[in-house]
């Protein structure tokens, strides 16, 4: 039997999931891995949810350049901003996660900002080795997180935002071991990550979307790595630098745009993150050979 990495674990869409619960969630690891294994269904958006991971079981966390073993339980924090990825190494897998958008835990909702806590910062250590006590103290947060959401208490979110900070308070408060975080096999796992955060700012969807990462250097930030040394190991892995893999994607984008809506130029520009359409048509025309608008006719 193969394992069930949490990539795949995370095509499950929760029942509700674009409605109000849909901005928290939580489950049981073991269930969520029986249901996928039952029937797959679409995925919730990656780009959207935070998520909190209370994992029982041998895995290997790996984000930007570095990957560390967890032998037996961990507490793992997620970012749609930062790449991540963890795989198990056995079929002894158990404990719970839950997931939230941005909005659930809005400054003037929780008192925090999301993005500037550490825990979720780019180039952190969010991933935590934890003892049998520990596991206990936060079993018994999820299994509250359960018990609240499926009540009838009209302030239970508010009540599921404060478990929801307890959580994260709990694991900043933590200290990894940061000798135990290797650079194993770094430049291909950068590589992955670096292709991974560039998807996620497709596809654009809406005209009022605009992707967030321009530029090489957007991408080093969020992998936490010098820009110099994120085009030094593309260039090693792929023959391309960053600015081609970028230029690439992004002219595939406005070609489909180009001839799957009707949008004007204009909206796509924008939707690309140009600030001039004459911008934009310079970069398609190099990139395609033909002007946006001579390409839609």
């Amino acid at each position: 039997m193969g394992f069930i990495n949490n990539n795949e674990l995370e095509t499950i869409l929760p029942d509700g999931i674009n409605k109000e619960i849909g901005h928290f969630n939580v489950f049981s690891i073991a269930s969520a891995r029986k249901k996928l294994k039952e029937n797959k269904v679409m995925p919730y958006n990656r780009r959207t949810y935070y998520k909190i991971s209370l994992i029982n079981g041998y895995n290997r966390a790996e984000y930007a350049d570095k990957s560390i073993d967890i032998p037996q339980h961990g507490l793992l924090f997620a970012s749609p901003k930062v790449p991540y990825n963890y795989l198990p190494q056995d079929e002894n897998q158990s404990g719970y996660f839950c997931i939230f958008t941005h909005e659930f835990l809005a400054t003037s909702r929780s008192g925090v900002i999301l993005d500037e806590l550490p825990i979720f910062k780019p180039g952190g250590y969010p991933v935590f080795q934890i003892n049998e006590n520990q596991v206990k103290e936060l079993k018994q947060l999820f299994e509250k997180m359960f018990q609240e959401l499926a009540s009838d208490y009209p302030y239970k979110y508010d009540l599921l935002r404060n478990y929801v900070l307890e959580l994260i308070h709990y694991g900043q408060k933590l200290q990894p071991d940061i000798a135990q975080y290797t650079t194993h096999n770094a430049t291909a796992r950068i590589t992955g990550l670096f292709v991974e955060l560039l998807e996620r700012q497709f596809p654009i969807t809406s005209p009022g979307q605009q992707i967030e990462l321009r530029a090489a250097k957007d991408y080093a930030e969020r992998l936490a790595i010098h820009v110099n040394h994120l085009n030094k190991v593309l260039k090693e892995n792929t023959g391309k630098t960053t600015s081609d893999f970028i230029s690439s994607r992004m002219a595939q984008e406005a070609k489909i745009l180009l001839k799957q809506t009707d949008w004007n130029v204009s909206e796509i520009a924008y939707a690309l993150g140009f600030e001039e359409v004459a911008h934009f048509s310079n970069f398609f025309k190099k990139q395609a050979g033909l002007s946006p608008l001579a390409f839609r006719s």
